[in-house]
């Protein structure tokens, strides 16, 4: 692609105009320009301080209408209360970026608030984007900018760094120095009030400098646009992440420093373990993962090897590797065979292998070999611990020896301090991570492991979906701005039984009674038995306020009951609004099993979903897993297996499994639900009854609340769900029907069969590539979409047994510069020149002309005579290619 990132000029600026610049020793904005010119900075520098001729010897100016030519980027060191004019001046000298060190804004309180607020409306009308305030700066060592205020030096790498405290930027590039660590890139958000993690991230994505990602988070400021950045990295580059706010002590002490308000901390873990990034639980951890993705250590799986020459560290490491989840090689037979061949009669004959006190630097080089060899092994975890017949810097030369042909990761404890600090730092100084303590030892195994297993979870294709299932969710909506219109916030059992059933949710026929006639008519109608709940907008908790009966078999009980009900729940809430009494079949089923899905609203990144057991007691013993809509097949099994009621729809003796597909597929439903009803804030559904035949809604509340006002329907979702608005149906001349709709994870097998089918010269007119057969990661780049940066319509017909078959396919990327998408068009051979080329191309500029984008660009092969006559029927201009006369640039201007 042509186009450069929009970010470039704050990464890679050509000039600085630095406001503070001072020759007062120690002073942010001494330390800051001294920075820039002892780093070699090869840009223009301004130094702007209206009080100085000069400062560190170079001519200062005035104000920036003062300095000659163009500022890529202005960095502002003075008091907070001069910033609003500064960032006047950027935008009238046309500064696209600035970068604010100073502090005193939304982090001190109302004031300060304030004082940001009218910073960021400044900036914005001048179209100035803004990092910090309260920044460290950021270094670019690959182009010998640091235009930090700290001490720390960098040496250049492939790692980048963005943190939103400046002080653990400082810290981690003073323990990278020694330890040769280099880096691309050093961000300091600070307060990250217009620039935030999801920019920076979809920079770095785009940067060929960056191979590796760190990150230090107090709070997301935009959670849609980090998760949408966050997933699109992880897939070719590693992440390690590193969040305060696990307790609530650690959110306040983020709140005072950074500013922003965290949601709950399990929702950010689980949303971030979606995204396949690695969630590191100490500074600690994410500067030894650093190190050791810098070293190349790749597990293919979880199962670790111990080697150790004392029995105590092996237990040691063992319980931690079952704290957090690893679990121990169950070693091969031939592989314990080979070992006692090796090991004396006293070694422990399982993992961890205790090969003596008395082990050599031979016996460990024989215990790690053969070990290695198991495959059962996925890594191994070598222990030794300073005993008068272990020499330890023998042993760690047999490691560095091994390791040069070892396929697994390698990882080394060295216990002790004197006997083996020179042993550590010959392993240290040959790339084989070292520690003191076994627990950081498979700390870090569990972390490497976890990211690699994370990697592959983002590759898969979940099962196809059955195609023609349309939402019918008019209905619902029409009845939630009904009750919104009677200024009531919680609907009715039988208003939110009514929204599930527009969704396809199995529920109870309920009828609500307001005498006993009408209960005795609607129970002849439903048939005995019945089950009675209060029916008011008031009692949230049904049971606790004596409004449930169950079991009702006949007229005269139920007549007692309808009194009973009403009676009791006016003595225990006299205030409680009651509407009646809800009449709904006694669902009694043999095997039954309760459990309890719901939904609510994190602070941060929107509706959750949940699942966990069901009924009575689901709120004295918790069982709740959580997953961010929307789903997918994959994703609703995950959640379910997540949960201790997972084993309970298992078989047990003689009683049959539970349906638990059918839990799936209600999952899925309130997933479509949340999605597309963006004033939903509250769903309980329990009881859940489920059993072999099925699943049915016994009871069920839902919440609501005014949605604002947005043009992005999914502006309530952190993950774009699937665009049913844009699915249509369209005839073709010919009479022939055909599904055009946005593309959906489950088609994996659909877009293979359709590439295997294309021609050659279809093909190479596709990819100018003689491709023979698409990858795995490719199918996943192919369906696995963003929908918010990215889009690809399929256009899909039914074969003649009922399948979906895929007949063309168009899609566009949006490009580094934020502004432009790159467009590629498919049509199966046996469908060209039918028009459907053009419909497809039609919907997806549309598409993107919605989204904001300016134009849609794309490449195509000069001797392409058919599409580039489309390309200019469509309004395409056909330009040349300056670095290659084979490929036209075709360029479409989007107007709005």
């Amino acid at each position: 692609m042509l186009e450069e990132h929009y970010l470039k000029p704050l990464f890679e600026p050509e000039s600085i105009a630095v406001f503070g610049a001072s020759d007062r020793v120690d002073s942010v904005g001494q330390v800051l320009f001294n920075n820039l010119i002892q780093t070699g900075f090869g840009g223009r520098l301004f130094p702007i301080n209206p009080k100085h001729e000069t400062v560190q010897g170079q001519e200062t100016f005035k104000s920036l209408h003062d300095v000659p030519g163009r500022v890529d980027l202005a960095i502002i060191c003075t008091p907070a209360m001069s910033v609003p004019g500064i960032i006047e001046q950027c935008g009238e000298r046309g500064v696209r970026f600035a970068l604010i060190v100073s502090s005193g804004f939304a982090e001190r309180g109302h004031a300060g608030a304030a004082l940001e607020r009218k910073v960021l409306e400044i900036a914005r009308s001048y179209s100035v984007r803004i990092l910090g305030p309260n920044s460290l700066g950021i270094m670019r060592p690959p182009s010998k900018l640091n235009a930090t205020f700290t001490q720390e030096r960098a040496h250049e790498g492939k790692m980048a760094l963005v943190s939103q405290s400046g002080a653990i930027c400082s810290a981690i590039l003073d323990w990278a120095l020694p330890n040769k660590v280099g880096f691309s890139s050093v961000v300091s958000l600070g307060r990250s009030s217009d620039i935030d993690f999801g920019e920076i991230l979809d920079y770095l994505v785009h940067d060929p400098r960056t191979y590796y990602i760190l990150l230090y988070i107090e709070g997301i400021q935009n959670a849609r646009l980090f998760l949408s950045a966050l997933r699109s990295a992880a897939r070719i580059k590693p992440i390690l992440l590193y969040k305060t706010g696990r307790f609530a002590s650690g959110t306040a002490a983020a709140l005072t420093h950074s500013g922003i308000r965290s949601g709950s901390d399990t929702v950010f873990d689980m949303a971030v373990r979606r995204a396949g990034v690695v969630r590191v639980n100490s500074i600690i951890q994410l500067i030894e993962g650093a190190k050791a993705l810098n070293d190349r250590l790749q597990p293919k799986g979880k199962r670790l090897a111990i080697i150790t020459n004392g029995g105590g560290p092996g237990a040691i490491a063992a319980d931690r590797a079952s704290e957090v989840g690893i679990p121990l090689a169950e070693l091969q037979d031939q592989t314990i065979q080979s070992l006692n061949k090796v090991l004396p009669t006293t070694w422990s004959h399982a993992n961890p292998t205790d090969i003596g006190g008395d082990a050599t630097a031979e016996r460990y080089r024989d215990a790690v070999t053969l070990c290695a060899a198991d495959e059962n092994v996925d890594g191994l975890l070598v222990v030794l611990t300073p005993q008068a017949m272990t020499n330890p810097q023998a042993v760690a030369e047999v490691l560095v020896e091994l390791s040069k042909d070892l396929t697994k990761p390698l990882i080394a404890c060295w216990m002790g301090e004197e006997h083996t600090r020179a042993a550590r730092e010959y392993l240290s100084a040959h790339n084989i991570p070292v520690f003191r303590m076994p627990e950081s030892s498979v700390d870090l195994f569990s972390n490497l492991s976890t990211f690699y297993e994370n990697q592959r979870l983002l590759l898969q294709t979940p099962a196809a979906k059955s195609e023609g299932n349309e939402l019918r969710i008019e209905g619902a909506r029409m009845l939630i701005d009904a009750v919104l219109s009677e200024k009531r916030k919680t609907l009715s059992e039988m208003e939110s039984k009514s929204v599930l059933r527009a969704f396809r949710i199995p529920v109870a026929q309920t009828m609500v009674a307001h005498s006993v006639a009408d209960a005795l008519m609607y129970a002849e109608q439903l048939g005995f038995p019945i089950a009675m709940k209060v029916d008011s907008p008031d009692i949230l908790r049904k049971t606790d306020a004596g409004g449930v009966r169950l079991n009702i078999q006949d007229a005269v009980s139920l007549r007692n009951a309808y009194h009973d009900i009403i009676e009791t729940v006016k003595r225990k809430h006299p205030n409680a609004r009651i509407s009646g009494v809800s009449i709904e079949p006694f669902v009694s089923r043999n095997n039954a099993r309760e459990v309890r899905v719901g939904v609510f609203r994190d602070r941060t990144f929107g509706p959750v979903i949940t699942f966990g057991s069901g009924g009575n007691e689901s709120d004295l013993y918790p069982d709740r897993g959580l997953a961010l809509p929307p789903l997918n097949q994959v994703l609703a099994e995950s959640l379910v297996k997540s949960t201790r009621a997972y084993n309970l729809l298992k078989p047990h003796g003689t009683v049959p499994a539970a349906n638990i597909e059918a839990i799936y597929d209600l999952l899925l439903h309130v997933s479509d639900l949340v999605s597309e009803i963006p004033q939903i804030i509250e769903l309980d559904i329990n009881p859940l009854i489920v059993d072999a035949e099925g699943v049915i809604a016994a009871d069920a509340r839902i919440v609501i609340d005014y949605a604002p006002s947005t043009v992005d329907r999914y502006a309530h979702m952190a993950i774009h769900p699937y665009p049913n608005h844009l699915v249509e149906e369209w005839i073709l001349p010919d009479g022939a029907s055909v599904t055009i709709r946005p593309v959906r994870p489950e088609d994996a097998e659909i877009e293979r069969a359709f590439f295997n089918n294309l021609s050659d010269e279809s093909r190479y007119f596709r990819f100018m590539d003689t491709i023979r057969e698409l990858s795995k990661p490719q199918l996943v780049r192919f369906t696995q979409i963003d929908y918010d940066r990215d889009m690809a319509f399929v256009a899909v017909q039914i074969d003649d047994e009922g399948n979906p078959v895929q007949i063309g396919v168009s899609r566009y990327v949006a490009n580094p510069d934020g502004e432009t998408v790159e467009f590629a068009l498919t049509v199966a051979d046996s469908w060209q020149k039918r028009g459907l080329g053009r419909k497809l191309m039609q919907v997806l500029i549309d598409c993107a002309r919605g989204k904001g984008f300016t134009a849609v660009v794309g490449e195509v092969l000069s001797d392409n005579s058919k599409m580039l006559n489309l390309m200019s029927s469509l309004g395409f201009k056909i330009l040349p290619n300056p670095e290659d006369n084979s490929v036209k640039r075709v360029v479409k201007p989007l107007t709005h």
